[in-house]
């Protein structure tokens, strides 16, 4: 945690984690990806094992920014009253070192583990965990089943496992006009009315009510700018933009379609600009879901959720090799000022993580 390393995150954060894998026998690969604005960035693949059912532990090392007023350094970590202060406590430092415990504590497993770590889930995404997939089918490497380590826990550690997360699709809308003077309108030709109709039209959109697992999708108009500041000019153009968090009932492309014939309907020559995040993915509850499950219960006694809700993570893409579920930290403070976990809480992940293992592998 003493590592800056706001997203996205580079070799000497890497460093850090292959210390201990390598002591711990890992074969243990940093490399980078990508280039300017969006990268270099730093990821990490570390495996050990001799075959047999191949466990993975994902997650990722890359901050956000910790923002001004931290009653501490957030990038010099202390414990105070029992919490562990410091960007990255909670997302999700403290979950990786807790992985990392835990397979001290172990002992002999029959099978394969490794982690997948990368430097920069909190950025665009592009030079990490594809990258890291890449690496491993270069090498014809591919997991069984796949743990991420997000803060997934609400109220108190253990209380919730993500077995999916909703897609995500941002869009840029830009209608053109023709400036000119308030008096002489049809001399010009306002591309706000246009605009607005648009956006009219996808408001009153409903995309679904829900499904067993996901909450209803859902668009939202994020932004809208015209940056006119004469009045009696009418512009020459008018922005928005839209985000779409949406179920396994839609897919980023299916939208994306939608919302480019509405708008060629009501502003012809208009132009759409989507980006797709992710697809929305679920691992239906069985075989992976029941183990981490039943091992929170003997380390807590308590039953967890399993639950699609939030925002997206890294597992949408982990989700095409093999059955993924998330399970971490309580939540509260991510992305917070004052970020900070329950000392106790990480010996108890530790401790769920370490029967984790032990099942999926037992020696």
């Amino acid at each position: 945690m003493a590592v800056p390393s706001v997203t996205p995150a580079g070799v000497a954060m890497m460093e850090v984690l292959a210390e201990p894998l390598r002591a711990l026998g890992f074969a243990v690969d940093i490399f980078e990806a990508g280039a300017a604005p969006d990268g270099p960035v730093a990821n990490l693949f570390a495996i050990r094992g001799n075959g047999g059912k191949h466990f993975a532990f994902a997650g990722h090392l890359d901050v956000v920014p910790p923002g001004e007023g931290w009653t501490s350094a957030p990038f010099a970590p202390e414990i105070r009253g029992g919490l562990l202060h410091g960007r990255g406590a909670v997302d999700m430092k403290g979950s990786i070192a807790a992985f990392v415990a835990a397979l001290a504590t172990v002992g002999d497993l029959d099978g394969t583990i490794s982690l997948i770590i990368t430097g920069d889930e909190e950025g665009p995404a592009l030079f990490g965990t594809v990258a890291l997939i890449e690496h491993m089918r270069a090498r014809g490497i591919c997991p069984d089943l796949c743990l991420v380590g997000e803060p997934t826990s609400t109220v108190r550690l253990g209380d919730m496992v993500k077995i999916g997360r909703r897609g995500s699709v941002n869009m840029w809308i830009e209608v053109p006009g023709t400036q000119g003077h308030v008096a002489y309108p049809h001399l010009a030709d306002n591309p706000i009315p246009r605009l607005v109709r648009i956006l009219a039209r996808i408001e009153a959109i409903v995309l679904d009510e829900g499904t067993d697992w996901f909450q209803p999708s859902n668009i939202e108009i994020t932004d809208l700018e015209v940056g006119n500041p004469a009045t009696n000019v009418i512009p020459a153009l008018a922005k928005a933009r839209i985000s779409i968090r949406f179920n396994d009932r839609h897919s980023g492309e299916t939208l994306t379609a939608m919302i480019r014939a509405i708008v060629e309907e009501e502003a012809p020559g208009a132009r759409l600009v989507s980006r797709i995040s992710g697809e929305a993915f679920l691992t239906p509850p069985g075989t992976l879901s029941s183990l981490v499950a039943e091992a929170i219960a003997r380390v807590t006694g308590i039953t967890p959720e399993l639950s699609t809700t939030g925002g997206t993570s890294d597992a949408r893409f982990l989700s095409k090799l093999c059955p993924v579920v998330e399970f971490g930290l309580p939540n509260a403070t991510m992305h917070k000022l004052d970020e900070a976990a329950a000392v106790e809480d990480i010996h108890a992940l530790t401790a769920i993580y370490a029967e984790i293992l032990r099942a999926a592998l037992p020696g």
